[in-house]
């Protein structure tokens, strides 16, 4: 993998349930999401949200109509650790930039959902780099989400990663665009978001 610029592409919020999750988000923000999809790669569905023209918010869960992969699921949702996490409620885990070379991606999958057509890196293992901090990368083959989903007027104003190594998070991010903060502290991650009526926090920390 080479060294790239990427771009803040989506924050994912795992969650135990898919409804569960988009409500727990709808509530906080005060917007609805918008319809996504299955993944049949990964026996998991989404629903999405607008953060503007350059990124947006994920909502995923393990689809329970689908096949079991024959694979670790992305974003650790198999894990005994991440069903914990998301036992008590929806989290933000993870986030994703998007890059515009195969070559800047390690571990490449292609994939496909709908019209949609992409690249991302998932390790055999489904592990998320860093534990979610550092971001995941995607080569969108055909128009990113953010450029199709309706404007509800949701904004990413800052993405805060928390951890007790910075150096090495920030040694692991490269180049990335966005309003994305390290701080030393307690692991997790952190997103401030502006809404149409004010700025809202969502996070966790694991």
């Amino acid at each position: 993998m080479v060294a790239c610029v990427s771009t803040l592409d989506h924050l994912v919020v795992a969650a135990d349930d898919l409804e569960r999750g988009a409500q727990w988000v709808a509530d906080r923000l005060g917007v609805g999401l918008d319809a996504g999809g299955r993944h049949a790669a990964f026996g998991t569905h989404n629903r999405l949200l607008s953060l503007g023209p350059d990124s947006y918010l994920e909502v995923i869960a393990v689809d329970p109509d689908a096949l079991a992969p024959d694979r670790p699921r992305w974003f650790e949702l198999d894990t005994a650790a991440m069903r914990e996490r998301v036992a008590d409620g929806p989290a933000l885990v993870h986030w994703v930039v998007r890059v515009d070379s195969v070559d800047e991606i390690a571990d490449p999958l292609e994939l496909s959902r709908g019209d949609n057509r992409w690249v991302i890196g998932v390790p055999p293992d489904g592990r998320m780099p860093l534990s979610g901090l550092a971001p995941s990368r995607i080569l969108w083959r055909t128009p990113p989400p953010s450029t199709l989903l309706p404007d509800k007027g949701v904004r990413l104003r800052q993405l805060v990663l928390s951890t007790d190594e910075p150096v090495l998070v920030r040694d692991a991010l490269g180049g990335v665009r966005g309003p994305v903060v390290v701080t030393e502290g307690a692991l997790g991650l952190s997103a401030t978001l502006d809404t149409p009526t004010g700025p809202v926090e969502v996070g966790h920390l694991q």
